[in-house]
């Protein structure tokens, strides 16, 4: 390909213009900082986290035959590398923190080597967790045809897997790299999780792009959603300083057994959907449900205005 010819001129106006980008960082914006090699390093961040996907899916990742005596050396492998990543990441945002008006605590390396403990202590329980999401899914979609295929194929198993992760993290008080897990799950899936939002056993989302939870959401067992739905929060209050109030509960409560359609939308830290419901697709929800409700939404006879029917339906034996 020729080279394209460029005159003398712009080079200096390409000049001119690196220094008005270089002046511009004066300014004292948020996304001033020089200080970029004390970032955590968002690459280093999926690394670790493909490691444990190795780990917790090892016959599902492996290159190499896999058998009860080089099992233990496989695991190893990946484990110390997400160790010796997740340390040095968690590490570089404790510090970065602190420095900028964070926690104060003394927090050092040896903090973070014992929240990466802790966490790669509790794998075998993700493992079963994940098996349960596993199984949700097999038994909530008729088009899956083996577990193999959710695995290698639905973004939600993606999703879940990484939100799990992040979520181990997120209870420690680790920093920063939650979020990053998170936005690379929903980079990768078009799911948003937030790490601070509590799942229960057996999740399932069926197809999932555009759904969104929030970091106060609380999701009970045997839970089913599809694409597009909001568990979100309502205008955010302010105190008497007109600062956000961002400690509280924003976000709904949902309780086991209930499913939610596509491109429903349920809003507010108050708000509770009770066990059993079904909540239909497209229903706008601000106020709590019963248990065994069945909420829909349709258009009014000879009028353009929604309309949305909450009913009791038979409880599941």
């Amino acid at each position: 390909m020729a080279k394209i010819r460029t005159s003398p001129n712009s080079y200096s106006e390409l000049e001119r213009i690196v220094r008005h980008v270089a002046d511009s960082y004066s300014s004292g914006r948020g996304i001033d900082s020089l200080e970029s090699a004390a970032l955590p390093n968002q690459r280093k961040v999926v690394d670790a986290v493909e490691h444990l996907k190795h780990v917790i899916y090892m016959g599902f990742y492996a290159t190499r035959d896999l058998n009860e005596r080089n099992l233990g050396h496989h695991i190893a492998e990946h484990i110390y590398e997400a160790f010796e990543i997740l340390v040095e990441q968690i590490s570089r945002a404790v510090v970065y923190r602190r420095k900028h008006g964070g926690s104060p605590e003394a927090q050092d390396i040896e903090w973070s080597e014992a929240v990466v403990l802790e966490m790669f202590d509790e794998i075998p329980r993700l493992r079963a967790e994940l098996q349960e999401d596993l199984q949700a899914a097999y038994d909530g979609d008729p088009a899956a045809e083996s577990l193999e295929e959710i695995v290698f194929s639905y973004p939600s198993i993606e999703a879940i897997t990484c939100y799990r992760l992040a979520r181990e993290l997120c209870v420690r008080g680790a920093p920063l790299i939650p979020r990053i897990i998170s936005e690379y799950a929903h980079t990768q899936t078009g799911i948003d999780i937030h790490p601070g939002a509590k799942i229960g056993r057996s999740f399932f989302i069926d197809h999932g792009t555009g759904v969104v939870i929030g970091s106060t959401t609380i999701i009970g067992d045997c839970v089913k959603i599809y694409q597009g739905v909001t568990l979100g929060a309502l205008s955010i209050p302010r105190d008497q300083c007109g600062e956000l109030i961002r400690n509280s509960k924003r976000h709904p409560t949902i309780e086991d057994d209930v499913t939610i359609y596509a491109g429903a939308t349920i809003l507010g830290g108050e708000t509770v959907v009770g066990r059993g419901s079904i909540i239909g697709g497209n229903v706008w929800l601000t106020e709590s449900v019963p248990p065994n409700s069945r909420v829909t939404y349709s258009p009014m006879p000879g009028s353009d205005e929604p309309s949305q029917t909450v009913r009791p339906r038979a409880a599941r034996r």
